[in-house]
């Protein structure tokens, strides 16, 4: 078997628990493969070391790894999702951030985690992306997202004026600091803090959420995600901030976009105690009342 280990950079304390892990697959006697930045922050014990291999990315994975371990936060996975692209690498989220909706195993559970790895009990839990086109070249080899596309006016200049098209017929004009389309995974983030829904996972939906709106009666849309959505900028200012995630790029106002799903899904695994409603109940306190 052959996993592997993935990071944007862990503080100095969390060591312990890479060790711990590190010390789990081993004892299966699993081929590891470490993202060279993290293998490279610590120095780990020799004997761990026997069955570990650096890789720096996507092109050091093949269709032979079983798995890609993220240690992080949510953002970690979101990266994780451009490191695997196509190659239908499940990805496992162990959370070393704050709120963990995606990442939702926490340390303490590393050990039972392994364990549903070795002996394949865990289950697959299967989710959409979101694909950018552009007339230009945009976000290298990876203009896909997880979470969300957005488009955002740039630090102080005024709203911008977004003209959508929902395969190819006029939408709406969006008056407003920027604009998301979020996929299902994606509803629960960004989305969500702009008073978006929340859509099951495994929904074929785009969430079309305005971001502070100067209309009072703009909404979010939900549509199918079989439709490609286009965009036409007016803005004072020449250029806007275009984002996929956290990656982002300034771009001009001329520019052409459109969005739609990605011809390829990611496999995010969970533990079979886990489900999107326990997750939702947990990580948004739903049912919960501090006054009593």
């Amino acid at each position: 078997m052959k996993i592997a280990i993935y990071s944007r950079g862990l503080d100095q304390e969390q060591e312990t628990p890479l060790l711990i892990l590190l010390e789990e697959l081993a004892k299966y006697k699993v081929s590891v493969l470490i993202f060279r930045p993290l293998l490279n922050q610590y120095n780990l014990p020799t004997p761990l070391l026997e069955n570990v291999t650096p890789f720096d990315g996507y092109v050091d994975l093949d269709s032979q790894t079983d798995c890609l371990i993220t240690l992080g936060g949510d953002g970690t996975i979101l990266d994780a999702t451009t490191v695997v692209r196509e190659k239908k690498i499940p990805l496992l989220g162990i959370n070393f951030g704050r709120l963990g909706f995606l990442a939702n195993i926490s340390k303490n559970e590393l050990k039972s985690a392994v364990d549903a790895i070795i002996n394949r009990t865990f289950i697959s839990d299967r989710r959409s992306l979101i694909h950018l086109d552009a007339n230009i070249p945009l976000f290298g080899e990876s203009p896909f997202a997880l979470n969300e596309f957005s488009i955002h006016k740039r630090d102080t200049s005024p709203m911008i004026k977004i003209h959508t098209y929902l395969n190819g017929e006029f939408l709406n004009t969006f008056w407003a600091d920027g604009l998301i389309v979020a996929t299902p995974t994606g509803s629960t983030g960004y989305s969500l803090s702009c008073t978006g829904p929340i859509v099951f996972p495994d929904s074929r939906n785009f969430i079309i959420t305005p971001v502070a709106p100067h209309n009072l009666n703009v909404r979010s849309i939900v549509v199918a995600d079989t439709s490609i959505l286009s965009f036409e900028i007016e803005s004072r200012a020449d250029e806007f901030i275009c984002a996929l995630d956290a990656r982002r790029e300034i771009v001009d106002k001329k520019i052409q976009l459109a969005v739609k799903r990605e011809s390829f899904d990611v496999n995010l695994i969970k533990l079979n105690e886990n489900s999107f409603l326990s997750t939702l109940r947990e990580k948004l306190t739903w049912g919960m009342d501090k006054r009593n």
